[in-house]
């Protein structure tokens, strides 16, 4: 993860270089922020079933921790779709386009 977790000003050139369209490269990196967001809440989601219970005492204090503990690790990380630009920017998301595939095929 070297997204960095601030927001920072993007060179729409840069985004715009690899499909020659800003708005082709937008929708790519929106469809791989939707795939990591949905692999970060599954991951989040099964630590926090662990802790799931049905009895309240004393020691869910403790457990209460531990879950916030995980929710502030979640928190501080980069959002899915600065690690999505990162990854597009540095050419580890593979796209294709199918128009210039089905017109290659006939």
């Amino acid at each position: 993860m070297a997204a960095s977790p601030s927001i920072i000003t993007r060179d729409t050139d840069k985004i715009a270089e690899p499909t020659g369209n800003i708005y082709e490269s937008v929708a790519i990196i929106s469809k791989r922020a939707k795939q990591i967001a949905s692999t970060m809440k599954e991951e989040l989601n099964g630590k926090l079933a662990e802790f799931a219970s049905t009895v309240d005492n004393l020691e869910e204090i403790f457990e209460n921790r531990e879950q916030i503990e995980i929710s502030k690790f979640y928190e501080r990380m980069p959002k899915p779709t600065a690690m999505a630009i990162e990854e597009f920017i540095n050419g580890e998301i593979y796209h294709r386009f199918k128009e210039a595939e089905a017109a290659s095929e006939e």
